[in-house]
């Protein structure tokens, strides 16, 4: 037997979400199932009982993973079960990953799972919204150390309304869409798309989200309540000196503080700086004591360079690299780098620099999404790979991980805006490639801004450029002193307080992503930080446009060529033919590539060529094809069969009309075999359709001169 307990959230537009523990998977530490209709998700955690040794980290797994069953369907591919996580689960994961994380105390080290399983579903619906609600509540329902609880929402304006959790289809429709997370006082996450928006647009947006989180965040309290966990567990997963932890504040403050002052743009410079403060402590004990305290030290002097580092940007006025807090590195563009691509850009700014691509393809180059929620076919990609050399790491490149997803994520989503629509003056399946070669801090921004060189460089007609700017923070809770960071390195994104990357054209913000790790972010430093973002947007897209300031005129030399014939649906039969013969046969005389779609009750034949000549030649062969024969207009068909009354003439591909004996010549014929021979090409004119029967007539001598008219005798009068 089970005693379940539930609690109901009630969004505004009367739907109810249903939280509900003790039913399903009760050997878990924690287990809640969320409902919205007929949408459920199952959440469990499940920690380990102590920490590992020598483990000074938060080792914390978020999952999320979808049934294909949820929706009725069956896993594409040959094991017809669900495989490796997509990268819309592996983004749906980060996003809660990104909730949860900062919130354990930082000296809980127990290994964490937490999973996330969509187990029904209407297709209509948006689980991704309910995920990070579904993970807090099963923390909430445990006494796992925990500072929330949190939520996640969708907040999406449709038509000039903010809705919460919107149906897909209603989404389709919205110029701001933004997951946010957040506690009951703070804003803990936030990432989207708009359709260049202002800044204060997207600030009423999250402050909407926030307000809905706050009701469902005091459900998971009161489930939590009612389930009798008032306190957390117990643990001990660090080990303290706190002598020692005093000596090293003392004798190292000062001079990790001085090693910050130099203030070296170079970060294996300032690595060094500060590694020898260290390493300068350690030398006062002999290798024995050395051992045993060496492991403490670290953590302690960890703790000491970011404070020393906080306390001198915030009293400084400067930061570790000399710059001021809104002063961006220096930036070098480069377009048409790579001679035989069809676009590519160099993009670098400081320690940053992104080799990014574009390759143009056609319809059959598409990727296939095929979700349990997603199916369909994508005419845009993006792609971000981050090679260890980048950060001087001798390691071997093991793949994509799901940093390198999130981020090229995050690219897609800002640049997706701005792409013409894939349509007869743009017919082309978009690729776009970001290889990080160097990186210190923001390199998914440097995609943003390469990415958006390399597609004017291709001759990608984009609405608008778009640049990127990671932002950064550092606060003081105790005398309320902040400093707003523009242009992020690696060392100011670990040390700091916020991460905060904005993507946007001259007209307004396409894409966004936020994290907090600080409690109190008032609503006016975000809006102080977006308004220097967009100060600092500017300035990087100057650079960017004094390199290309428009799209190139014309595609590559090594760019297909790609034109779209629209025909009747009911001609698609004929293109193709039986098994593909006909379409394989145009492809293999004509070196192009074909595909064929219906639409609209419309055919759509998408040729791809090399060349000119071969372009044409396909065209020609599908005209011919899609042609209806007319009269008084001249064709040049074979001789299909003779008859002793006329020949059959293929005029068209499935047309053959009758060219009767007498309409060979002006001369009377007695054998049409005299005439025409069987294959034979003739030019003939169609001299008449027959409208019920749809019979051609043809003509052959209406094309040939007309002999004159012989002079008859003249009769002699009798005599």
């Amino acid at each position: 037997m089970y005693n379940e307990k539930k609690k109901v959230v009630k969004l505004a537009d009367g739907r109810e979400i249903e939280i509900s523990t003790g039913k399903l998977a009760k050997q878990a530490t924690g287990s809640v199932v969320v409902k919205m209709g007929k949408t459920m998700l199952l959440a469990t955690v499940v920690v380990a009982d102590d920490a590992k040794e020598d483990v000074d980290f938060m080792p914390l797994s978020v999952d999320y993973r979808e049934k294909y069953a949820s929706v009725g369907r069956y896993p594409g591919g040959f094991m017809k079960r669900e495989a490796r996580p997509s990268d819309y689960e592996i983004l749906v994961s980060r996003l809660v990953d990104r909730a949860l994380r900062p919130l354990f105390p930082s000296d809980f080290h127990a290994e964490t799972f937490v999973n996330v399983t969509l187990i029904s579903a209407d297709s209509n619906d948006m689980p991704d919204a309910l995920a990070g609600l579904a993970a807090s509540a099963a923390l909430a329902v445990t006494d796992v150390p925990f500072n929330g609880p949190i939520s996640e929402v969708r907040i999406s304006r449709i038509n000039g309304e903010f809705v919460i959790n919107p149906s897909r289809e209603e989404n389709e429709n919205a110029d701001i869409d933004l997951i946010v997370a957040a506690t009951i006082d703070n804003i803990m996450m936030v990432e989207g798309e708009m359709n260049e928006v202002s800044e204060q647009e997207m600030l009423e947006a999250i402050k909407i989200a926030h307000d809905a989180i706050k009701v469902q965040c005091q459900a998971q309290l009161d489930l939590r309540k009612e389930c009798g966990i008032s306190g957390f567990k117990e643990y001990c997963h660090e080990k303290h000196d706190e002598d020692l932890k005093k000596k090293v504040w003392d004798e190292t403050f000062d001079k990790a503080y001085k090693a910050a002052m130099v203030q070296s743009a170079d970060k294996h410079e300032r690595k060094r700086l500060f590694g020898e403060v260290k390493e300068n402590f350690l030398a006062q004990y002999d290798e024995e004591e050395r051992a045993e305290i060496e492991k403490l030290v670290g953590i302690y002097y960890h703790d000491v360079e970011k404070e020393a580092v906080r306390q001198m940007v915030l009293k400084e006025k400067t930061r570790l690299d000399g710059r001021k807090t809104n002063e961006i590195r220096p930036i070098w563009c480069e377009v048409d780098y790579l001679p035989a691509v069809h676009g590519s850009a160099i993009f670098t700014r400081g320690e940053t620099q992104s080799l990014t691509t574009v390759t143009l393809g056609n319809k059959l180059d598409e990727q296939m999404i095929d979700g349990a929620m997603i199916q369909g076919y994508s005419p845009f990609l993006l792609h971000y790979n981050f090679p260890p050399f980048s950060t001087g790491d001798a390691r071997p490149y093991r793949g994509v991980g799901r940093r390198e997803v999130g981020h090229g994520n995050l690219a897609h989503r800002a640049l997706a805006k701005v792409i013409p629509a894939k349509g007869e003056d743009f017919p082309y399946t978009l690729r776009i490639v970001s290889d990080i070669l160097e990186s210190n801090g923001s390199s998914s921004m440097a995609t943003v801004c390469a990415g958006t060189l390399a597609m004017m460089d291709a001759g990608v007609k984009i609405s608008n450029p778009v640049s990127g700017i990671a932002m950064g923070l550092i606060a003081d809770p105790e005398t309320k002193e902040y400093a707003i960071l523009s242009d992020i390195l690696g060392d100011e994104d670990h040390l700091g307080d916020m991460d905060f990357k904005v993507c946007g054209t001259p007209n307004g913000i396409t894409a966004t992503q936020m994290d907090i790790k600080v409690d109190g972010l008032s609503y006016q430093v975000l809006e102080e930080a977006l308004l220097q973002a967009k100060q600092g947007r500017e300035h990087i897209l100057g650079k960017m446009l004094e390199t290309i300031p428009e799209p190139i005129d014309s595609y590559k030399e090594y760019a297909p060529r790609i034109e779209t014939i629209v025909i009747p649906k009911d001609m698609i039969g004929a293109i193709i033919g039986p098994g593909g013969k006909i379409i394989q046969e145009i492809q293999a005389t004509t070196n192009t590539t074909i595909s064929v779609t219906e639409k609209d009750d419309k055919g759509y034949i998408e040729i791809t060529a090399d060349n000119g000549p071969d372009m044409e030649a396909a065209k020609e062969k599908v005209a011919n094809i899609v042609r209806v024969p007319e009269v008084d207009v001249v064709y040049k068909g074979k001789v299909k069969g003779i008859t002793t009354f006329g020949a059959f003439i293929e005029i068209l591909p499935n047309f053959q009309g009758l060219l009767h004996i007498s309409e060979i010549d002006w001369k009377r014929i007695k054998n049409v075999e005299d005439v025409l021979k069987e294959g034979q090409e003739v030019e003939v004119k169609v001299i008449g359709i027959d409208e019920k029967s749809g019979k051609i007539k043809l003509s052959r001598k209406v094309l040939l001169p007309k002999p004159p008219k012989e002079d008859k005798p003249e009769k002699k009068d009798k005599e």
